[in-house]
Order: C-alpha cells, then sequence, then structure tokens
C-alpha cells in the first residue's frame, strides 16, 4: 500500500545554525542478523551487486552499507545524482544512508529531497498500525528554531499526558527542565531541550515552564507515554445563510484513519452539507490508499468513475514495472471501498457526501504533505473545485516503499505521483493565490492567511476557518484581511532523528504497500 509523509521534522538548534540541520534518523540498534556466510565487500566504483546479496547481513556494518548503497542504486528515483561513496569509509550505516541522496536543488532553491530518513523498525510499525508512539500528545509547532526561540502547543491528543497536565493550543514553552527555551544558546543547553521536549521513549518525566494565552505563567511536568494519535477530529456543521458547511480536521493518513473517516463523511452526509471544509494544516501524510478513499467520498462516483487518483512514476530503469511488488505499473484508481485496515474489512462500499457545487476548501501549512497533498492534486485531477487557504504546503509529490535491514527501516525516494491530467509538478508546494484559476499547476485559487493559535481548531472565529467561510460567502472572489497569529518562522523539514508527535506518518514495511511519506 502506498505511503506518503513529510519525511522528519524541525529540530531546536543553536542560534546561527540551521534549524533543519542534523543526522540521518532514528535508527535503532543493528541486530536481526542471520547465519547465511556473508558477501564480498569488495568495492568497485560504479559496480553493483544486487541489494539481496547483502540484506540482513547484520555483523558488519559495511556489509549494510553495501546493502543501502546497491538499493538505492536500483530504487532511488534520481540515482544517477548519487555520489558513489566507498561503504568501507563510513562507519554508521545511519550516517552513510544520510549522504545517499540527490543535492539537486527545486526553482525555488529547496532540495529536491528533503524527505529522506530512517526509523526503528519495531516503533514504525507501532506508529503505522495504530497511531502509538512515545510522547506527550502534544503537537508542537517550532515557529522559530533558534533563538529566541517560539515552540508553541498546536493541539493535544484526548487524554494524553499533555491534555491531562492541561496544554492548550497556542501554549507556549518558556522553560524546559530548568531551563531557557526562549534565549538559551549552548549546546547544553540545546540538548536539554531537545530530550525534554522530544522523549525518546515512553517513562521520561520533565518540567515545563508555560506562558497560556490568558498571559499566566504556569508550572507542570509530563510523563511520556506510549500515545495513540487520533487521526480525526472536530468533525462538525457549520450553519450559514447559504447552507450548511462541513468542516474536519484530519490529521494522520495512518490505518487507523479509515474507520474514522468513514464515519465522518456518513456524519456531514446525513446533515445535507454544500461544502466542505478539509482542515489538513498538520498532516504531513501517510498510506496513499487512505487518501484515495478520502478523495473519492468528496468527489463522488460520477466525478472519479474510471479516472485516476495517481499514476506513478519509478526511475528510468523500471518504466514498465513496479521493481518492488513486480506488477506491472497500472494507475491508482479512486477507492470506491474500503481497502481492509485494521478495523475494517475489505471491499465494503464507501460513502460519498455528493455535494451540490463539487466544491471543497482546504486548510493548508507547510506541514501539509505528501498524501494531504496528493489529496489537493487528485481532486483537482478530477475537476472539483479545490480551494486553498493558509499557506504554501511542503511539495512532496514523490513516495516509497520504506525498507527494513537489520531492524532499521529505510525511507528513499523512488516515485513520483501524477493526477489524472497528468500534473505532478509541485516539489514547491501547492500554493494560496487569490489570482489563480482552474484546476492545473501549483497556484490553487485562495487566499493565503496566518495560523492562529489564539482561538481552537475548528473554532468558527479561528483565523483560517473563518477565512474560508468568508472567502465561500464572497463567492470565492475576496480574501479577507489577515488577522490572527502570524509566526516568524514555519515548521520545516529535517533529516534530524528529532520529530514532532504525529507528523512521521509511516507504514508497515513488510506489507505489500508503498509509501508516500511524515
Amino acid at each position: 500500500m502506498k505511503f506518503s509523509g513529510q519525511g522528519c521534522i524541525g529540530l531546536i538548534t543553536l542560534a546561527l545554525l540551521s534549524a533543519c540541520g542534523g543526522g540521518g534518523g532514528g535508527g535503532g540498534p543493528v541486530g536481526g542478523g542471520n547465519n547465511t556466510p556473508p558477501p564480498s565487500n569488495a568495492y568497485t566504483p560504479g559496480v553493483f551487486q544486487p541489494s539481496s546479496t547483502y540484506a540482513n547481513q547484520c555483523s558488519s556494518t559495511t556489509t549494510q552499507n553495501h546493502f543501502l548503497r546497491s538499493w538505492t542504486n536500483e530504487l532511488y528515483l534520481w540515482y544517477d545524482e548519487v555520489p558513489d561513496l566507498d561503504p568501507s569509509t563510513v562507519p554508521d550505516p545511519l550516517d552513510y544512508f544520510d549522504q545517499l541522496r540527490t543535492d539537486a536543488l527545486t526553482p525555488s532553491g529547496n532540495y529536491k529531497d528533503r524527505f529522506h530518513f530512517t526509523y526503528d523498525t519495531d516503533e514504525w510499525i507501532a506508529l503505522s498500525q495504530s497511531g502509538v508512539s512515545a510522547g506527550y500528545g502534544a503537537q508542537w509547532m517550532i515557529l522559530s528554531g533558534v533563538p529566541p526561540r517560539e515552540i508553541v502547543v498546536a493541539y493535544t491528543e484526548p487524554n494524553s499526558p499533555a491534555s491531562n497536565a492541561g496544554l492548550e493550543r497556542g501554549d507556549v514553552i518558556m522553560l524546559v527542565d530548568g531551563v531557557d527555551a526562549i534565549n538559551g544558546n549552548t549546546q547544553a543547553i540545546v540538548d536539554t531541550l531537545n530530550d525534554g521536549v522530544f522523549p525518546f521513549d515512553a517513562g521520561e518525566t520533565h518540567s515545563f515552564r508555560i506562558l497560556k494565552l490568558s498571559g499566566q505563567t504556569v508550572d507542570i511536568s509530563m510523563t511520556s507515554e506510549e500515545v495513540t494519535s487520533d487521526p480525526v477530529q472536530n468533525v462538525k456543521t457549520i450553519e450559514t445563510a447559504s447552507g450548511a458547511v462541513g468542516y474536519l480536521l484530519f490529521n494522520d493518513h495512518i490505518a487507523t484513519a479509515e474507520a474514522e473517516l468513514i464515519d465522518a463523511i456518513e456524519t456531514l452526509d446525513a446533515a445535507n452539507i454544500t461544502d466542505l471544509i478539509l482542515d489538513i494544516r498538520y498532516n504531513g501524510g501517510g498510506y496513499l490508499d487512505i487518501a484515495s478513499e478520502l478523495a473519492y467520498m468528496i468527489a463522488g462516483s460520477t466525478l472519479t468513475a474510471g479516472q485516476t487518483f495517481e499514476r506513478i512514476t519509478f526511475n528510468d530503469k523500471h518504466p514498465t514495472t513496479n521493481p518492488v511488488t513486480g506488477e506491472a505499473l497500472a494507475p491508482t484508481p479512486f477507492h470506491s471501498t474500503t481497502q481492509g485496515f485494521p478495523g475494517l474489512s475489505a471491499g465494503l462500499a464507501l460513502p460519498t457526501l455528493d455535494l451540490p457545487n463539487q466544491r471543497v476548501y482546504v486548510i493548508t501549512s507547510s506541514s501539509t504533505c505528501s498524501a494531504s497533498e496528493a489529496i489537493i492534486n487528485a481532486l483537482r485531477g478530477v475537476d472539483v473545485e479545490v480551494y486553498q487557504i493558509g499557506t504554501t504546503t511542503c511539495g512532496k509529490p514523490y513516495g516509497f516503499y520504506p525498507e527494513d535491514n537489520c531492524d532499521t527501516t529505510y525511507f528513499s525516494i523512488q516515485f513520483q505521483g501524477d493526477n489524472a491530467k497528468g500534473f505532478g509538478d509541485y516539489a514547491d508546494g501547492f500554493v494560496p493565490d487569490s489570482t489563480a484559476t482552474g484546476t492545473d499547476g501549483d497556484h490553487v485559487p485562495g487566499c493565503e492567511v496566518a495560523d492562529d493559535f489564539t482561538r481552537p481548531l475548528g473554532d468558527e472565529s479561528e483565523a483560517r476557518l473563518a477565512a474560508a467561510l468568508a472567502f465561500r460567502e464572497s463567492n470565492n472572489q475576496t480574501c479577507p484581511a489577515q488577522s490572527g497569529f502570524a509566526p516568524s518562522g514555519q515548521l520545516k523539514p529535517s533529516a534530524s532523528k528529532r520529530v514532532l508527535d504525529g507528523y512521521m506518518i509511516r507504514s508497515p514495511f513488510r506489507e505489500n504497500r508503498i509509501l508516500r511519506d511524515r
């Protein structure tokens, strides 16, 4: 099953250092070897043995590097842009893997590949299948990763350490374990901040001083737990003079989202909504099958009949065959039935909204990535009117199959996706543009609006939701004046193993399912 997510998310750093710098990801200890004699580790530039020759040979880091070198040469979308490094010269497979990617830039000057990362395999399986990960259940937004830092709560998971401690959207971290989270600027302070804000394991206790929106400061302590993400929240109907509008906050394309999205669509359909506001501002991606299902439920059977949700292209070594599954390449359809994620049988008919105007308003940010962008692209590909409220998305029309080797799961870009019109060129993201028209290109009709941390998500006065409602009432011609909280920076992708809870959306590597990365 295809996966699409954002990769890694921003780090807390020292001043003058890139807020997105760092090493090669969150892999676990080497292990899980077998009794097969190790292959030859001879290195000849430009000569690559099959990656299977080196797979799961875990006693030698050089052999693991050979596996990564060959696997990258076989499947990486831009394999011919990767330096051919001697596997024996880098002692850590995670560091070696971090160098196996292109340094080419997009037209805007961003790195083309900002989505190269690793994850401990056991943690990856737990998160992708059930949304479980160690943390507090707080989604932090790092509006500035360098002093003066701004670390803000975007939302909390229900019944999590964060919600039980009283954390709310808009709360700002001032101290972590007694050190200054805003102005502290030594390596020891930065390490303390990262350890406290992003606990690696359950059972870690850290203290925080929090500035509330009221201006009050409170001191709290939180102990990290295995927190289960609730991917679909705040499903509601908003009554307007021109009809009922549905609102849906969708945060993660994880397996448990299938059943929750079906329930949400059935609820909104029963309310006879005329338009939908889909809030995916914090959705970093995940299973493309979930994205295809949701796009079908929004667009309905008429527009999607016989149409392509996404057509994927691998590197030029694999023009007609999927190199991972061995199947002939064929377009992914809009799924009209369940795909059999945990909790639901496969083949059940999906509900549809049957929107009278075939119009949807998407709320986005730079954290809207991959599978979330695929929904936007696919709907525009079948002429659903899509309007974008917020800021430019992350820009990831790419995906991959995660690969486990020696207890680490590797994520390396392997394909690009296009919609039914053949468009997939949005490496710099979808841009809300009040002057844009039509359903082609990376500029989408809509309004640029800053995130508003002074109001709860789903509150009709929250700046982005209010802008979507106002834009709709003005017949999609007028953007409201800027309001709400204007961040000093945006959350940026990172190659670091430090990630924000809920953004690393991943999929089980052993299943016959593709990932399009969180």
